[in-house]
């Protein structure tokens, strides 16, 4: 260990040491690379330095943002199975003929590589999170997207209009390939995303409960030795520095070292992996002979995260020799072999009597080396008893460290200091109302979708029920062709970036509240979140605050706005990711955005409920107050090029109660289709309740506005205060006020379903605008075709 050893000892200088990572291409700081030496006692090796760097990154150790989320997330649901600490959470799903079986869901992002390199980022995004999923031992039966991007019409135009491209062809590509339905998503423009797109992805997956694989090495090790095994596709240099360059700034000058960090998917060998099941062929086997295995994927780090957090999960150290290591470029120093991110590849821990049924099934069953240049399964090392981190290269030893010290991480107790909104009101806020929606649908953060997620096929597995664009959140019933069972699976992501630079709390309490309507608009009971915190800098105390703030809204969303039908227990946050960083060299970050997802339960999805209007004469209800919040609003935004001063807010009891009351009606049989309001207020609301991506409106709405509002008719119609519009035959009318009244929540009767395709406005019996769906369809659902080929 003397020949690739680097010089970090106090005699050398902070400023010569700092060049010295710096060329080396680690993103480490001078004090933490002194302290790996206080903890070897020694100089370190070019591999321990770069597997520190890693472990320690922000991406990997969370060395910001811990103590943040450790202190704020720390509540418990009776449903989890299993919670954040593994790739991925569990919680309970339903019970078909005597087995338990339950949700697994994970949320990452991949923002940093999908600037750089649009289609692979986003494809490499996706492979990642359906691998956290897989390797739990689940069907992985959906992915979900949430998507920021830059101006397309702005100074970058041309190169926000690629990265938009490119991240929707890597998505589709990928996804399509692998043979998973892309279930939901979002998507956002907004020139603070020119230089740092975010790509939020979420992957979401069945298992029953007693064949649930563990990210960790069984606890058998502890008393004996277990083989690590090695599965798919070969090492190459391909994302080697990906972690780090993922915890940094992005700066175009470097753009040689950063395409560099970006990993090349294989979306085909993963489909023989994973759709194919050769891995299901494994887990079979094990739980049939009754074998402990343990089983992660190798995402950001490579060997070296994945290898080093199997084995100090289960309490045990590593030996693992790289020259056993599969590559396909000849001469690969050790840091990147241990260190790459080549995609599509697994590792094992198996005790050895197992281990040639492992080799067997991937190498001779399955054929893997025919498959793919160069990839098969092979025993690369085992576990010690001895809970250190051995690195052998060539018979030579370049990596010897305590596990639990490179796994563990380190902490930072970040500066948080406030910022203040320098926002200003629109001087006058009146305006044409026909005027009003036709801009909001017809600009880019409020038109159709369609153009992005036609390109994602939803049909594979033939499983979805309610796809994107049908409804607020997209439904799977996973176990109707194989079980007979009814049962379904809501998924939505949301999140608004236009509140958290207004208000970076109600940001995450708004992202936590819409995501959960629009599972129970659906039809579905919320029962788990997920989430992914997109930031700037961390080590700015203004960008640490909007995090906290974010952080906070979203625990308190969680807690205040109960799971249903149980004695107030939270929704549980069982995934996620911090994604910090994304600021330009220039010192533009991007606006606090928290991008929360929602898994519902629906028990019989039979009951599951669409947006469109379905039938004259059927009454529209308004469930949720009017309040005058309307800053970052899509009316001020587009109308009048402001975004405010007051955001919208979430009163979370009243909240609860409305999102209850509508759960209760669905399941009563007494709503024909529901939608929540968010994104442009009550009249975008039910301007898309009127419209459909496939065919030209048919169905229009008389909508009546109360007389004895407190705010101006514009302010009732285009404030995103959330709540509901629901479509109700008359006949039930009485009994669903009365239920909804059982929740203290009150419903409002605001007119009809009409046969015209129009929206007639009227107040005290006067017209204030008779607006034609015809013509706002036709600009709703073209604008976003002129950027996306």
């Amino acid at each position: 260990m003397n020949d690739r050893m680097v010089q970090v000892n106090q005699m050398r200088s902070d400023t010569d040491l700092a060049a010295e990572l710096r060329r080396l291409g680690i993103g480490m700081t001078v004090s933490e690379a002194r302290k790996v030496v206080s903890i070897l006692g020694r100089d370190p090796t070019i591999v321990e330095l770069f597997i520190f760097d890693i472990e320690w990154s922000e991406h990997c150790s969370y060395k910001s943002s811990r103590k943040i989320l450790k202190k704020y997330f720390s509540f418990e649901a009776s449903n989890v199975v299993l919670g954040t600490g593994e790739d991925a959470g569990i919680v309970d799903f339903t019970s078909v003929n005597g087995i338990e079986y339950a949700i697994v869901i994970a949320h990452e992002s991949h923002n940093h590589p999908s600037q750089v390199l649009p289609v692979e980022g986003a494809a490499t995004g996706i492979g990642g999170i359906v691998r956290d999923v897989d390797c739990m031992g689940a069907h992985v039966c959906a992915v979900a997207d949430g998507l920021r991007f830059g101006d397309p019409d702005g100074t970058f135009k041309p190169r926000t209009r690629w990265i938009l491209n490119g991240v929707v062809d890597g998505i589709w590509q990928y996804g399509n390939a692998l043979g998973v339905p892309n279930l939901a998503g979002d998507v956002y423009f907004d020139s603070s995303f020119d230089d740092n797109c975010l790509v939020n992805v979420v992957c979401m997956g069945i298992v029953p409960r007693n064949r649930i694989i563990r990210s960790r090495v069984p606890e058998g090790a502890k008393t004996r030795d277990f083989d690590l095994i090695l599965v798919g596709k070969p090492t190459d240099a391909s994302g080697f520095g990906g972690v780090t360059f993922a915890s940094e700034i992005l700066d175009e000058k470097e753009d040689d070292r950063t395409i560099g960090a970006v990993q090349v998917h294989d979306p085909f060998l993963k489909n023989i992996l994973i759709t194919h099941k050769a891995n299901r062929m494994v887990w079979d086997l094990a739980f049939e002979k009754g074998i402990p295995i343990g089983m992660k994927d190798l995402g950001g780090g490579g060997l070296a995260c994945a290898s080093s957090e199997i084995c100090s999960a289960g309490g045990v150290g590593a030996e693992i020799h790289l020259d056993r290591v599969h590559t396909s470029m000849e001469n690969l120093p050790p840091e990147v072999i241990a260190c790459g991110e080549t995609q599509e590849r697994f590792i094992f821990a198996v005790p050895p009597e197992f281990t040639d049924s492992v080799l067997n099934i991937y190498n001779s069953v399955w054929e893997l080396p025919k498959e793919a240049n160069g990839a098969c399964a092979r025993v690369i090392g085992r576990t010690l008893r001895d809970p250190r981190y051995r690195l052998f290269h060539n018979g030579e030893l370049v990596c010897d460290a305590p596990i639990h010290e490179i796994t563990s991480g380190i902490l930072y107790d970040r500066e948080s200091k406030p910022l203040h909104w320098e926002g200003r009101e629109p001087a006058d806020t009146r305006m044409d109302i026909t005027d009003a929606l036709s801009m909001i649908m017809a600009s880019l953060n409020g038109c159709s979708r369609h153009p992005v997620y036609r390109h994602y096929d939803t049909e594979v597995q033939g499983c979805a029920l309610i796809r994107p664009g049908e409804a607020d959140a997209g439904i799977i019933v996973p176990l109707f062709h194989t079980h007979g069972s009814r049962a379904g699976i809501a998924l939505s992501v949301d999140g608004n970036p236009f509140i958290g630079e207004i208000d970076p709390y109600w940001s995450g309490a708004v992202a936590v509240a819409e995501a959960m309507r629009n599972v129970v608009a659906s039809g579905a009971i919320p029962r788990a979140l997920t989430d992914c915190l997109n930031y700037g800098n961390p080590e700015k105390s203004g960008a640490f605050w909007q995090f906290e703030q974010g952080v906070r809204g979203i625990a308190d969303a969680a807690v205040k706005l109960w799971q249903y039908d149980t004695d107030r227990e939270p929704v549980p946050i069982v995934s996620g990711n911090v994604s910090f960083y994304n600021e330009s060299a220039l010192g533009q970050a991007i606006k606090p955005s928290p991008i929360v997802a929602c898994a519902g339960v629906i028990r019989d999805a039979g009951k599951a409920m669409t947006l469109h209007l379905k039938e004259p004469g059927n009454r529209i209800v308004l469930i949720g107050d009017r309040r005058d919040e309307m800053g970052g609003s899509a009316y001020y935004r587009t109308c009048f090029k402001q975004t405010g001063t007051q955001s919208v807010t979430v009163d979370f009891e009243r909240e609860r109660k409305d999102m209850h009351a509508v759960i209760a009606l669905i399941s009563r049989n007494l709503v024909r289709s529901c939608h929540d309001i968010s994104d442009g207020g009550l009249l975008v609301c039910l301007a898309e309740m009127c419209l459909s991506t496939r065919n030209p409106p048919g169905l229009g709405a008389k909508l009546i506005v109360p007389g004895n509002i407190t705010i101006s008719p514009e302010r009732y119609l285009f404030t995103e205060c959330g709540g509901f519009l629901l479509e109700i035959p008359v006949s039930q009318i009485e009994l669903a006020e009365r239920i909804a009244a059982d929740f203290d929540s009150e419903s409002v009767d605001l007119g009809e379903v009409i046969s015209r395709p129009e929206i007639h406005i009227v107040q005290h019996e006067r017209t204030l605008a008779q607006i034609s769906m015809t013509d706002i369809h036709r600009k709703w659902i073209g604008i976003l075709k002129e950027y996306i080929s």
